[in-house]
């Protein structure tokens, strides 16, 4: 299945993507019908997307959280709550991984993203294709998650509706929650880009 693992909503502040809209767009397209809402240091919009999306059956709605720490942007996939603000990294993975949530690493190389921090950092999969990265920042995201032996994803990084499904990534899964972060952390992904809206 095709799902945009990094779309923001109001609730995360720089963002202007209301999340009744958001449930609309992702309904009407063909054949996308997955997220994961990772808003900065909250969890309100994946409660409120979440909430709007149970009218339709076929749609998948995965928790997560776009974490600011000392270091930079961190995201943390089917969590429910979120680790607390500025924290370290180190701090930030040990909160992961004792809620058993699959750590991704956004944007390494782009503004906010960790850096070099990316190249020892506990993760499990590294997003390779950011849409508002450079070129050259998106190979060496791709380079590090070859390095390190990760499974490499997209996500549209969406702060408003014209930028969702930018980029998303393909997942050998079932419709479910489990099903696709089991899937990421096994490497049955594929990053794909689009820069446009995906209307096949």
């Amino acid at each position: 299945m095709r799902v945009d693992l990094h779309v923001h909503t109001t609730f995360s502040g720089d963002a202007t993507i209301n999340p009744k809209l958001l449930v609309d767009a992702l309904y009407a397209h063909p054949s996308l019908k997955g997220v994961a809402i990772t808003d900065h240091d909250t969890l309100e919009g994946f409660f409120q997307v979440r909430k709007l999306a149970t009218v339709y059956q076929d749609l998948l709605v995965i928790p997560g959280v776009e974490a600011t720490t000392r270091e930079g942007h961190f995201i943390l996939l089917g969590i429910e709550e979120k680790p607390p603000y500025m924290s370290t990294l180190e701090s930030v993975v040990d909160f992961a991984m004792e809620r058993a949530a699959l750590i991704v690493i956004p944007h390494p190389y782009r503004v906010h993203g960790i850096g070099d921090a990316a190249e020892k950092t506990r993760a499990d999969a590294v997003e390779i294709m950011n849409p508002w990265a450079t070129p050259r920042e998106n190979k060496l995201a791709e380079e590090l998650a070859k390095a390190r032996n990760l499974p490499g994803v997209a996500g549209s990084d969406a702060h408003n509706l014209s930028q969702l499904w930018a980029a998303y990534t393909e997942v050998d899964a079932q419709p479910d929650v489990d099903s696709v972060l089991n899937a990421v952390k096994n490497g049955q992904v594929k990053a794909v880009s689009t820069r446009h809206y995906l209307n096949v």
